[in-house]
């Protein structure tokens, strides 16, 4: 079939271009380079060619310094092999959002004179497939007056908006080689630690969009438990595919495009290259699809997950460049950030390391660099998570964000970021944080307990929960409140809360009760906390609980778990001190099943009870 087309040699094709004319490049893994080193090698023929495209996997020779007269590369994302370049003025970069390219070219503003690009071989009736990328190559080819087509049988024909048939083509090149691959990276330890928070905001019968690398890498080896999950992303990875393959990824419960997997390209092995090889669950499309804020928000439960190199105080977050050196691109970062924040049920999540350059610097950081953009702003991000945990800073205040992420940054930097944080009257004034090894968050004591046949979040209070303390304090009524404190006192100010919320959790605990069902900020129902005894092993014990939430178990769900926590401390018992009319407490400690000593003191008990 190959014989019944007319194919010409890549340099009679290449002469076709005109000095000074625009050249269009291939994207990612389908970068044609038979004719990128083709052209190259006839650079003598060219002046002032300028050259456009988004990721570079492969050769971008042009960009040399022997070339500068010859060529001038525009990148639309900047890469390994052409960040050099840019930084030293030898190349250009064009910030914009990837949604935004197809039209560029469509409407003239960047006009286009030849795209290069690979394909797979004619079909019996003639149309080639641009194979492993469809992004901003769509937009070219149909653009440009002329398309230079590297014909690969290595390249898979893939479904969606990739066909392209021949009789649009000017030249075609026949060449065969393999197509470019990107290796799966290794998770590190800081990896791991991040799935495993990010994998909890997961939900079944989610549509994911996540990037490449290897904190994506480990979130997505972390979903081996989910169910119904969906595909529309802007790059479709091996992990994905992986996914796919083992039934996580079906796309049943996709709102638009069911069935399918959407991506705009592909970059992975040979292995992914033959699985979607006339694959028809999965479609590339445009970026003007794939990106597009109202398309992605039609996805119920759109999870969107990206990285990023800084995240300030206030929750803005630079993905782009360190300082003034542009360092990758916008790329569909801010697309997917804004349309999965706004989809029903979705959500954003930016998911970084909380340090770089061998945790010499933080990525949580008070202020941005001096030069560095801000690609997704702080109105659009949701959740922040690092090794340490998640922030959630959707409809928090500023004060409120700065703790948020200050709890999530690396300790050695926490005691840092408050300073900057209160020299900015970020924070208030008197703001504590517990800052030594007795600061590190528990999270393995995050659990799921079922009481009376409703589901209930258990979990140890963090230094952000200020504001629900607050809620469930106010919540309580003149007898609960006088109960639990034993004092007529109806105020709890921030400066007080600080004692409940700024945990040592070496020397104390205290676990909270949250109602998962509750609409909008997840609502505190109850709370206990125990303060170790010095010298003695022993602990004192409180317990408040929301009053409607009274005489359903929580609170003796909640002691139950302390004394848990409690025993694998090594403590030998509770003390707690209990108006005598207060019977539903007393009768928790009763329920207990442990030796309980009870001393009267006027109108209180003095309780003692002991594990052993």
């Amino acid at each position: 079939m190959i014989d019944e087309y007319e194919f010409v040699e890549a340099k009679e094709a290449l002469s076709m271009i005109g000095r000074g004319e625009r050249v269009f490049i291939g994207s990612g893994a389908a970068e044609p380079q038979y004719l990128v080193n083709e052209l190259v090698e006839l650079a003598n023929k060219f002046y002032d060619t300028e050259i456009f495209h988004i990721q570079t996997l492969g050769v971008a020779p042009y960009t040399e310094d022997k070339f500068e007269d010859r060529f001038r590369h525009n990148a639309f994302f900047v890469d390994d092999n052409t960040r050099d370049a840019v930084a030293k003025g030898g190349a250009d970069y064009t910030p914009i959002f990837m949604k935004d390219i197809p039209n560029l070219f469509r409407s003239g503003r960047v006009p286009l004179d030849v795209s290069l690009v690979q394909v797979s071989p004619p079909d019996e009736n003639g149309w080639v497939s641009l194979g492993v990328a469809a992004d901003i190559i769509r937009s070219a080819v149909g653009s440009s007056k002329k398309i230079i087509a590297q014909v690969n049988p290595k390249m898979p024909r893939v479904h969606g908006d990739t066909f392209l048939h021949v009789s649009e083509i000017d030249h075609l090149v026949y060449h065969e080689e393999e197509i470019l691959e990107f290796k799966p990276v290794a998770s590190t330890d800081t990896a791991i630690k991040i799935a495993k928070h990010v994998s909890r905001l997961v939900e079944d019968g989610s549509t994911l969009q996540i990037g490449y690398g290897n904190i994506p890498n480990a979130i997505l080896s972390h979903l081996d438990k989910k169910n119904d999950l969906g595909i529309h992303t802007e790059m479709l990875s091996e992990d994905l595919a992986e996914l796919m393959k083992r039934g996580i990824v079906n796309n049943k419960k996709k709102t638009i495009n069911p069935g399918k997997s959407v991506a705009s390209f592909l970059m992975g092995t040979r292995e992914l290259y033959d699985f979607v090889n006339d694959n028809p669950a999965i479609e590339l499309r445009p970026t003007d699809y794939t990106n597009d804020p109202f398309v992605i928000s039609k996805n119920h439960k759109m999870t969107a997950i990206n990285t990023a190199l800084q995240v300030d105080l206030t929750g803005q977050v630079c993905a782009d460049s360190l300082g003034y050196s542009f360092y990758s691109g916008i790329g569909g970062h801010a697309d997917f950030m804004r349309g999965a924040a706004h989809a029903k049920g979705g959500k954003s999540i930016i998911a970084l390391s909380s340090t770089a350059q061998d945790g010499k610097i933080s990525k949580i950081v008070s202020h941005l660099d001096e030069g560095a953009g801000v690609v997704t702003t702080r109105g659009d991000v949701q959740y922040v998570v690092t090794e340490y945990g998640i922030a959630y800073l959707h409809g928090k205040n500023i004060r409120q964000r700065a703790m948020e992420l200050i709890n999530i940054a690396h300790p050695k930097f926490r005691e840092k970021l408050l300073k900057e944080a209160k020299d900015h009257n970020l924070v208030f004034p008197e703001q504590i944080l517990v800052l030594d090894e007795g600061g590190r968050y528990p999270s393995e004591l995050e659990t799921i307990k079922e009481i009376d046949g409703k589901e209930y979040i258990f979990r140890p209070m963090k230094p952000t929960d200020d504001e629900l303390l607050k809620d469930l304090f106010y919540s309580l009524s003149d007898e609960s409140r006088y109960k639990r404190f034993m004092s007529s006192r109806k105020d709890m100010p921030h400066e007080r809360r600080q004692d409940f919320v700024q945990i040592n959790y070496k020397k104390e605990m205290a676990i909270v009760v949250v109602d998962p069902e509750i609409e909008g900020p997840h609502r505190m129902v109850g709370e206990a906390d125990y303060r170790i005894k010095e010298r003695q092993n022993i602990a004192e014990i409180s317990v408040m609980v929301r009053d409607e939430y009274q005489g359903q178990g929580v609170g003796t769900a909640l002691v139950e778990y302390l004394t848990m926590i409690a025993k694998n401390q090594g403590l030998y018992g509770f003390t707690a001190e209990v108006l005598a009319d207060n019977k539903k407490m007393l009768r928790v400690f009763e329920k207990m099943g442990y030796d309980i000593e009870k001393k009267r003191k006027y109108n209180e008990y003095e309780l003692r009870m002991r594990f052993i």
